[in-house]
């Protein structure tokens, strides 16, 4: 192994990169249904090639990588966390407070108890929450403790391992609590409990197993026959709420289309619609013809919710405002939070800043985002400008101390950016003219930059990894399914017994406060629909912001009760 030392240690990038790899490659390995993931994997995998070769990467290399992603994350949580600031959705922020007390608490009990030193106490806290971002945060703030040099070394390598601990034991615990236990526990048929959820809110009861399936929305060509004499708007009503006419040819010319014109034998109507209506059009209109000269295009767009009189409505009144005006052959094909795909239904609420799917005539398209929103330009991927000065932003801010104590405490680079985060991504939301992230992008650079974190995390605790494990042995693994396991069971309670919240919302608010995109994975699977993630994006956008906040205070608590 020592060509492989020499290696790695000579040229630390190779170390970094052969880290992503192999932990990508080690997180799509599923045993059952689980499977670590790529950042939990990288950082498993930095850990053994760090005690290998113990290799050293420039700290800025790890600083830099940790600001883009808490700093994306921010921005991506931004318009969601704002927009659940309201009477309806704050009662989802029990959660995260569930979360934040319980695990402060435990993580209280367990320094005394096992004498935990200030880095394992954090790691342990990160993972047992399943929160990456908290690695970061708490790093950050141990090195700003008067300590010498080799012994913050220390407390920051222990963060790593301890985190890598607590999170497999935490990502298998909320797993199979919200998939498996919480059901039985509750005594009920998950599956029929999200189709009766998907019922209320406007779905179909016949084919639940379609929830996922966006509108099949077409065009067709019809000769009028059976519907002489009658209006536009008396057909569309005819063949079905949401049909519209956009095209019609007499005598090989086109006619301007309004509601109050009258078809005449012999015409031809471009219809569009979903296919479902569209079948009776041969019954109602006349015989479907082929005729290239009338084809339509129809635009998919993607628009940034922005209008604030309709955040907090529903899909239904997003149909509503689309049926009323002027450009009525719009259709809500799919609406999108935090790169989550919600329910196409009339009972979905919607908030400021999620991606609402268009699909229509690009003229009507074009001015119906004008009223919702402003349709994404997907040429452009990223606004730099913006994104760099929120960068630089939150890092000033993160140099802002207090002194509690003897701790001083600040957010750090990873709280400022953060914060700054979710201002740029609020601002964005309110003047989406500016500051375009695209969420492809985002999604990205937010998963890159925390992967090359902890990857740079992984590759210093390697040297400290084994005497850390020697020191603690099992209560290390104990200590992180307790600090997943206990704040899980009480929202658990509080939601379903105290709040009456249906079961797949009770599921998805449990998942959405340990942040858990494998256990809302696991749960939609067996709910069969995405009645879930209702819950999920508003306890998750939350939490997100609350979590990772909690990586000083712990380093503040830990030192306090060490001292």
């Amino acid at each position: 192994m020592n060509w492989f030392k020499d290696l790695v240690q000579g040229t630390p990038e190779i170390a970094l990169f052969i880290s992503i790899a192999l932990g990508y490659a080690v997180g799509k390995v599923r045993v059952w249904k689980l499977s670590l993931g790529g950042i939990a994997g990288t950082l498993i995998v930095a850990i053994f090639v760090g005690m290998a070769g113990e290799v050293t990467l420039n700290d800025q290399v790890k600083n830099i990588a940790f600001a883009l992603f808490i700093f994306t994350l921010g921005y991506l949580s931004g318009p969601s966390f704002f927009a659940s600031l309201n009477r309806r959705s704050l009662r989802y922020g029990v959660f995260p407070v569930i979360e934040v007390v319980t695990i402060l608490v435990i993580t209280a009990v367990s320094i005394k108890i096992l004498d935990l030193d200030t880095g394992t106490a954090a790691g342990l806290m990160g993972g047992g929450a399943t929160e990456s971002a908290v690695v970061g945060t708490a790093t950050d703030a141990i090195g700003k403790l008067d300590l010498p040099a080799d012994q913050i070394k220390t407390l920051q390598a222990n963060v790593g391992t301890a985190y890598s601990i607590s999170y497999i034991c935490g990502l298998i615990t909320i797993v199979l609590l919200t998939s498996q236990f919480a059901p039985a526990i509750m005594k009920i048929d998950l599956r029929a409990e999200a189709v009766r959820l998907w019922e209320k809110i406007g779905g179909k009861v016949e084919d639940p197993s379609q929830a996922t399936a966006l509108p099949n929305i077409v065009g067709r060509a019809q000769r009028v026959e059976n519907v002489a004499g009658r209006t536009v708007a008396q057909v569309e009503q005819g063949i079905g709420d949401r049909t519209t006419i956009e095209r019609i040819s007499r005598d090989g010319s086109l006619v301007d289309v309004g509601p109050s014109v009258v078809l005449r034998q012999g015409d031809v109507v471009v219809l569009v619609g979903l296919r479902e209506q569209l079948v009776r059009a041969d019954a109602v209109i006349g015989p479907e013809v082929a005729d290239s000269t009338l084809n339509l295009d129809l635009e998919i767009a993607q628009v940034l919710l922005a209008n604030k009189e309709l955040s907090g409505q529903t899909v239904g009144r997003l149909r509503s405002e689309a049926a009323s005006s002027r450009d009525h052959g719009v259709f809500i094909s799919g609406v999108s939070r935090m790169e989550n795909n919600l329910p196409v239904q009339a009972g979905t609420e919607v908030h400021t800043g999620d991606v609402v799917r268009l699909t229509g005539m690009t003229k009507d398209v074009t001015e119906f985002a004008k009223k919702i929103g402003y349709k994404i330009d997907t040429g452009v991927k990223a606004d730099f400008v913006f994104i760099a000065l929120g960068v630089v932003v939150g890092m000033l801010i993160g140099k802002v101390t207090i002194d509690l104590g003897s701790v001083p405490l600040s957010l750090g680079t990873g709280g400022g950016c953060l914060l700054s985060g979710l201002l740029f991504g609020w601002i964005r939301a309110k003047h989406p003219t500016i500051g375009q992230y695209d969420p492809a992008a985002a999604s990205v650079i937010k998963e890159l930059g925390l992967v090359i974190f902890i990857c740079c995390v992984g590759l210093s605790s390697g040297p400290e990894a084994v005497s850390l494990i020697e020191k603690y042995g099992f209560s290390l693994p104990l200590v992180g399914v307790l600090m997943t396991l206990v704040p899980a069971c009480i929202s658990l309670f509080v939601a379903w017994k105290v709040m009456k919240m249906p079961a797949p919302l009770t599921l998805g608010s449990v998942a959405g406060q340990q942040c858990s995109t494998p256990a809302i994975t696991a749960v939609q699977g067996i709910a069969g629909n995405t009645t879930p993630l209702m819950s999920y994006t508003i306890v998750y956008a939350l939490s997100n912001v609350v979590l990772p906040l909690m990586g000083p205070v712990v380093v503040a608590m830990a030192q306090a009760l060490n001292g």
